[in-house]
Formats: structure tokens, sequence, C-alpha cells
């Protein structure tokens, strides 16, 4: 049964054996698509997760022409495996991405599953809480040049001062819900300060000094030093499968055919975000264009810090998302025959939150520890795991050149060797002096 010509037949599948009151059954179900969220809500929190940065960065290291193929073609098999996790969860009978790889491969890809999920997501939240560190500080110092000199106001142009204050005040309400349809508002807020930021970079990038923009010979380079970083990085921008399940069970009606427009409506929306920042950012730094292509910019420019403060603001909705994730992960494992517990909620939810925040704080960047868990993580969530669990779901008496498993082999293996090499780079990385962590003061 492959996934084209089993959608119609897996959307009719019973989501509960449980006949005994059937009335009880119809109010639940009433009650579910009523209080679930529309297809635009589920848009707006895939398209959020999707979107990240450093993509010119990726340009940079792939080679224009090669960096542009990659966005596509990531795309593309993002939006496959995005897809491939709830089919996977229809044929297994499953709701979670823990309960998958368990009836694929027991308790060890129980475990498996579980370590990436929560890596990848307490590395992404590590990530947006230095994000906001380095940008509204900035910002803030940018608007009131005198603010640092003041005694009692200068704590507003501390970045842990202001990483503690949004994380407490903004991020952690926001974290606190139960159900990820509810981010969707401030996602779609996030989505429009995306905007801003392409928008700045578009405009401000041909109008900075020819002394700030890179070598123009390199615009047009094929093939890049740097294709497997490339790939990494392209990776953790694109991956939002750790979060998927729980889009699709925010859906009023949750079918394959109702997320499989969410799926590609938010990886289309997100492929010509990408490159409509990616292109002319790489164009005008070239070899000179940052992680942070904001960074590039100088520290005066009224428009880039506008920016600046969107690209932080991005950070305040994102976050929650993937707290969601270390929340849920956590109690699908520990907790999934138990009812659901206000306090274990509020408890989990303040602990995760406030370990991401400590590392925001102590850190500038988290170098190679990050590379290793957000690299290995983001390619075995997204390619390995879903290929490999269609693969173990099909009807074993298949070939494994036929139609229905071939593709799944390929992106399997594609992720495998990705993982590996980013892991070697990364470790290769760490006995070099670029590989030492920035620690701030």
């Amino acid at each position: 049964m492959d996934a084209s010509s089993s959608r119609q037949g897996l959307d009719r599948l019973p989501v509960s054996h449980n006949h005994a009151n059937e009335e009880a059954e119809l109010e639940e179900i009433a009650a579910k698509r009523t209080a679930g969220g529309s297809m635009l809500d589920s848009i707006a929190n895939m398209a959020n997760s999707i979107l990240g940065a450093g993509l010119p960065y990726a340009i940079n290291q792939a080679g224009f022409f090669v960096g542009l193929v990659l966005l596509v073609v990531l795309c593309i098999v993002t939006d496959w495996t995005i897809r491939l996790i709830v089919i996977n969860a229809k044929l297994s009978g499953s709701t979670s991405y823990i309960d998958i790889m368990t009836r694929c491969f027991g308790s060890s890809g129980r475990a498996a599953v579980s370590f990436f999920q929560f890596a990848f997501a307490f590395g992404g939240m590590c990530a947006f809480g230095i994000i906001i560190g380095d940008t509204i500080p900035h910002v803030i110092r940018s608007l009131f040049p005198r603010l640092p000199s003041i005694p009692v106001l200068s704590i507003f142009a501390n970045r842990q001062f202001i990483i503690a204050l949004c994380t407490i005040c903004v991020s952690y309400p926001l974290s606190l819900y139960r159900d990820i349809h509810k981010l969707s508002r401030a996602s779609g807020l996030a989505l429009i300060s995306m905007l801003v930021i392409v928008a700045a970079v578009t405009i401000e990038g041909p109008k900075v000094p020819d002394t700030m923009k890179g070598d123009p010979s390199k615009r047009f380079s094929f093939l890049g030093p740097g294709l497997f970083q490339a790939i990494g990085v392209v990776s953790f921008a694109f991956v939002c499968h750790h979060n998927s399940l729980l889009i699709y069970g925010s859906l009023r009606t949750p079918t394959l055919d109702r997320f499989a427009k969410v799926t590609h409506l938010s990886t289309f929306v997100s492929l010509v975000a990408c490159c409509t920042l990616a292109i002319p950012g790489y164009m005008t730094f070239t070899d000179k264009t940052q992680g942070n292509i904001l960074n590039n910019f100088s520290a005066n420019n009224t428009f880039i810090n506008i920016a600046r403060f969107c690209f932080g603001l991005n950070m305040f909705t994102t976050l929650p998302l993937e707290l969601f994730v270390c929340r849920e992960v956590i109690e699908h494992y520990f907790f999934s025959h138990e009812t659901f517990n206000m306090q274990r909620h509020v408890f989990f939810t303040t602990v995760i939150l406030i370990a991401a925040m400590f590392v925001s704080l102590i850190t500038c960047d988290l170098g190679v520890m990050l590379e290793i868990t957000g690299g290995a993580s983001a390619t075995t969530l997204a390619y390995i795991f879903p290929a490999a669990c269609y693969i173990q779901l099909q009807n074993p008496a298949r070939p494994w050149y036929s139609r229905q498993k071939l593709p799944a082999y390929a992106t399997c293996a594609f992720g495998f060797v990705v993982m590996v090499f980013t892991l070697c780079q990364a470790l290769a990385k760490s006995w070099t002096p670029e590989g030492d962590p920035k620690i701030c003061t």
C-alpha cells in the first residue's frame, strides 16, 4: 500500500476501537472540531517552524548554483517526509512520532527518536535565546545611545537581562498553552516579521559600502567548499518533523488531504521566503556572508535595526513551538499511560525553559555542541527515521527497488551520509581554536 493509493482508505481509519458509548464519542468528535484550529492556523505554525536563519550562509558554503538546487531539492524532500510521518502514524495506528518508532523498532526506536527530538528542540530553544540576546539589546542601544551610561536604566541594554526578560515575560506564558494551534496568531505575527527581514536584506544590501561587500567574482560560483555544512544548515531551517503530528492533530478536521495542503503551502511559502532572503544576501556579501546575515550590516542602519528587532520578535514565538516538542517528548516517554496533570505540565514547562535560558545566558555561541545535536538531529528526524519507518511498515514481500520503497531507501541513505559527514566536520572543528565556545560576560 503506497502513500498515493492508500490516502482515502487511511483517512477512514477509526480513531477509537471502543464502541461502547457512541454518543460520548460523537460529542468528543464535535468538541474537537470546534476546539481545533483552521488550516490557516496550521499553515502559520508550520511555516513559522520551517523558516530559519542562515540561508545566505548556506549558499556561500555550497556555491550559488548548487546552493539553489539544495534549497529546492531539500524543500521537496522535506515536504514528502513531513507527510510521510502522518502516513506512518495512520499505517501504524499511532498518534505521535515516538509511538511510530516504538511500533516499528521497539524500545530502542522509542529511545532514539525521543533523544533526537528533545536534542533538536532544546538546541533550537538555546539558539533562539542567543538570537534574542544578539538582536534586541543591539536595537535598544541603537535607539538610545546614552542608555548604557544611565545607572538604573542601563540594565535594559544588558544582554543577559533582555534574554531573561523576554523569555520569562513573553515566551513562558505562550509556552504554557496546551494546544499548539493557540500559537497560530503569534506565529502569524512572526511570519510578518520574517517579511520585514527579507525586505530589509533585499533593499539595504546593495546600499552597503564596497568595503563591506564580498568578492563579486564569486557571485555565480558553482560549488562551494562546505557542501555538507550547507546541507546541515538548510536541513536545520526546514525541519519541523518533530511537531508535524502536533500540527496535524490541531486541525479541526485532520485528514491526509487537508494536511497535505497545509504542508505544500507551508513549504512553498518557506522556499520563496528563503530564496528571497538567500539570493540577494549572498549576491551582496558572497564570501563574507555570516551565519546571521544581519550581522553583515552596519550597526547604524535603521531598516536593518528594525529587521533585527523583528528577528528577535520572531524568536519569542518560535521558542514556545520547540518547548511544546520537548514537553511532549517527556510526556509520551515517561507518562504515556497517565492522564494530564497541570502541576506536571507547569513543572516541565518551567524547568525546560529555564534550562534553555540558562544556556543562552552564559554563551554567545553554542559552537560544536549545537552543530552536533542540531545537525545530526535534523538529518535524523527529517530523513532517516520517517523513511525507515515507512520501509518497515510496507509489505515485506515487495523488493527494495520497488516504486513504493526505493525513494524511502534513497532518502534514508542520504540522511545517513549527511549525518556522518556533519558529525565528522563538527568533531574536526572541535580540535581547532575556532571550535572553542564563546562565553559571554
